[in-house]
Order: C-alpha cells, then sequence, then structure tokens
C-alpha cells in the first residue's frame, strides 16, 4: 500500500489532464551502441556498497545531531532529513529488485532486502514482483502504479489536505494498517491503491498470525536491531525520530517523487511521453530525489543502468539532442494543484 491510498478524489480524476511542463524529445529515442549499452549496464558492488553506506551514514549523521543537540528545532530538521533517508532506502531497494545495485547476486538479495527494504517496512521479493508488472505496462490501464498518479491535477485546496494529512501522520497511520493487513494474508501485496482482497475461507486468527509473522518479521527485527545499537551507544530515544519521519515526512515524500514520476503525462506505449525526469537541485537530492532517481525516464528506457549511472544516460541524450531541459519538482507540484 503507497502513502498515496490516504485518499482517491474522483473529481480531480473527472477534471482530466493539464499541460505539464514534460518536453518529449526533439527525435526519437536514440539506440545505445552494444559498446555503450554495456559501459553503462555494468554493475558495481563497490559502488552499490558505497551508496548503501552513504545512506546509512546519513541516517547516522541525522540520528547523532539530534543527540547531540536536542533542541526542537534539531529534533524537526532530523524528522525532515531522515524522510529523505528513508526513500533512499526505497530508491536502494528498488535498484535492488532490478538486481542493479550489486553485482554479486546473493549481495544484492541481502543488501537489497535486509539492508533496504526491510528497515521501512518493504519486501523486496513481493516489490519486486509488483514493479515488473509497473515497467511492462507503463501508460496503459494494467499498469499496477496507474492509482497513484491517475487522479491529478487536483484543486489546490484539494493539494493541501493532501500535503498536510502526510505531514499529520495520518497518511501514516493508512499506510502502517493497510502493509498489516497485507502481511496477515487478508489484502494482496501492493505498493498502490489497486487493493485486492484475498480469499479468506476457512482461515483462523491463528492464520493471520503466522502470515503476518512470516512477513512483517524481518521488518521488526531490523527495526528491533536499529533500536539497540542506539541504545547501546546511549541514545535510544532517537529511534522515536525514524519511526516519527516514516510517519510523516517519508509518506510526503514518496508522494512528491511519484508525482513527478507519471502523473499528468500522456498515456500510451511511448516512455518519451508517459514517463518524465525532473531537474533536481541539492534540496530535492536530500528530500525526494536521492540516489538519481529524478531521471526515471532514462530508467524507463534502460531499465539495467544503475541509477549512479542515469545522469551519464541524460548527459549522452541532451548531448545527442534527444532531450530538453527538465522541469523542476516545485513545477510539477504546482501544476499537480492546478485542477
Amino acid at each position: 500500500m503507497s502513502p498515496l491510498q490516504a485518499d482517491r478524489p474522483a473529481a480531480a480524476a473527472a477534471a482530466g489532464p493539464a499541460p505539464v511542463p514534460n518536453p518529449p524529445p526533439a527525435k526519437a529515442t536514440p539506440r545505445l551502441s552494444p559498446t555503450e549499452l554495456a559501459a553503462l549496464t555494468r554493475r558495481s558492488n563497490w559502488r552499490g556498497g558505497l551508496a548503501l553506506l552513504g545512506v546509512w551514514a546519513g541516517i547516522a549523521a541525522c540520528l547523532l545531531l539530534a543527540a547531540l543537540w536536542p533542541h526542537p528545532l534539531t529534533l524537526l530538521l532530523a524528522v525532515v532529513l531522515l524522510g529523505g533517508r528513508q526513500l533512499a532506502l526505497a530508491v536502494l531497494a528498488h535498484e535492488a529488485a532490478h538486481r542493479t545495485l550489486f553485482a554479486h547476486r546473493g549481495l544484492n538479495e541481502f543488501a537489497g532486502d535486509w539492508l533496504s527494504a526491510r528497515p521501512i517496512w518493504q519486501n523486496l521479493p513481493k516489490y519486486r514482483a509488483h514493479h515488473v508488472r509497473h515497467h511492462r505496462h507503463v501508460g496503459s490501464p494494467q499498469d499496477p502504479d496507474l492509482g497513484l498518479h491517475a487522479a491529478y491535477p487536483a484543486r489546490r485546496a484539494s493539494m493541501l489536505r493532501k500535503l498536510a494529512r502526510d505531514l499529520s501522520g495520518l497518511t501514516g497511520l493508512k499506510l502502517a494498517f493497510g502493509l498489516t493487513l497485507m502481511d496477515a494474508g487478508v489484502y494482496r501485496y501492493t505498493v498502490s491503491t489497486d487493493i485486492e482482497k484475498l480469499p479468506q475461507q476457512g482461515r483462523r486468527w491463528w492464520h493471520y498470525l503466522r502470515d503476518f509473522g512470516r512477513n512483517a518479521g524481518p521488518m521488526v527485527l531490523c527495526n528491533i536491531a536499529l533500536y539497540a545499537l542506539l541504545a547501546a551507544a546511549g541514545i535510544g530515544w532517537t529511534y522515536a525520530l525514524w519511526v516519527a519521519a516514516w510517519f510523516t515526512t517519508f509518506p510526503l515524500y514518496v508522494r512528491i517523487r511519484s508525482l513527478a514520476e507519471h502523473s499528468m503525462c500522456e498515456p500510451g506505449p511511448d516512455i518519451a511521453r508517459n514517463t518524465r525526469s525532473t531537474r533536481a537541485g541539492w534540496l530535492a537530492r536530500m528530500l525526494v530525489a536521492p540516489m538519481q532517481v529524478n531521471y526515471h525516464r532514462e530508467h524507463h528506457l534502460w531499465a539495467a543502468v544503475p541509477c549512479y549511472r542515469l545522469p551519464q544516460v541524460h548527459r549522452i541524450l541532451r548531448a545527442r539532442g534527444y532531450e530538453a531541459p527538465l522541469p523542476s519538482y516545485w513545477q510539477v507540484l504546482r501544476q499537480a494543484a492546478s485542477g
């Protein structure tokens, strides 16, 4: 279940798509040469490890900042930044789902699941199965992620209510409730709004507990380990900031990232028009666009390219005249609130 499941306004969907900065290429998307493709799709254990280490170092720095200077402003800053680091873990799990995080398959699966997905209550194998369908059907009614962005543009008041629900924790509470039901086997796993209830005939209460333990157990273990490490360092109380970020800023950043990637784009099979790349400055990279995730069109064109080489793909497209200047996250967000 996605944070965007918190509401699904029908009125905005009926308003129809409005123009949004999503300039298509001036030419048909180029083919990369076999030599270029081989270089761009090469996995790297050390670069994957460096990316993972960098994210967790950022998490440690946020918690240490709050512990050393426990002031309301530093606590607020920690929650703001931790939401971005949690999104970075989600992006690394996405990389692992494409098997591009590490060259070593076993390391990719372990780090992508236990060190990236599980700490933020995600499930790499189930996410991978869902995400493959998204890539296969992007821009079509069969896209399982369609519900994340089909209701935009929304009215400004509606958008403000969405953002307020994110920051107040209401979206996070609905997300936690939905994940609990999915892990218990009540609903089929999804990260979108395509809710499907599973058959419940013959199930007893212990079946729900068994399934929840099996599916959510790794998440619980990872978070116990995180708290234990903080407690051993004498700052166990800072774990509350990790939880607060998951319920507030993390859903907000997921919403903005999702809007930027596919909302208000043209339907149809043309990736140049059904997917958007977005310009990201330093603040966007800290919060809503970690790990080069803003180069989403490039990712859909060549999904086997690791995230750290997507800027290189973008430069190739720009140099050959295939990519126009990109819109900013702020431009996309303003257009999404123009319904």
